[in-house]
């Protein structure tokens, strides 16, 4: 059995104009949220034992905000930067963990979300997938090279406004 967390990256700040999509923080309400999701996650026992995220700065302050442990290794790469969702499936054919959390941003992570589940979840924000975001869903498999599109089971998926 497989497990993988689909997060998209928390709220973002688009007050500073100087900085390139790729440079953008979190805003404040994004940190809160970063950190509701990292206490949700630890509350439900979605531990991951590998992170996969995009390399850009909002993402990278969502892990931190996360607060995942210390001894989970954490892969920043360019390529899950507003990747497709195709690119997303090849990153995560790569992985190594049991239970993967990957952080992407929109479009792709929505439609990436929508094409690795066999039925979505009963939610009324799961196709525009916001910011923060959480799909679990677990496979049937032996290793990530096996997974394909509409093969997960999901198992929970939360959005911000509901923690926080």
């Amino acid at each position: 059995m497989l497990r993988l967390i689909l997060m998209r990256h928390a709220k973002s700040d688009w007050n500073h104009p100087h900085l390139s999509d790729h440079d953008r923080p979190l805003n404040t309400r994004g940190l809160a949220s970063a950190k509701a999701l990292g206490n949700w996650l630890r509350t439900k026992g979605y531990r991951p034992d590998q992170v996969l995220s995009s390399s850009s700065e909002r993402t990278g302050q969502t892990v931190l905000g996360l607060a995942v442990p210390d001894d989970v290794p954490v892969t920043f790469t360019r390529a899950l930067y507003l990747a497709e969702p195709e690119t997303m499936l090849d990153v995560l054919h790569t992985a190594t963990g049991r239970c993967v959390l990957m952080l992407g941003h929109n479009a792709g992570i929505a439609e990436m979300a929508e094409r690795i589940v066999e039925v979505p979840p009963q939610h009324n924000r799961f196709a525009d997938f916001p910011t923060g975001a959480t799909l679990v869903v677990d496979f049937d498999a032996e290793g990530w090279k096996a997974i394909g599109w509409h093969e997960g089971q999901p198992i929970d998926f939360v959005i911000p406004r509901e923690l926080v």
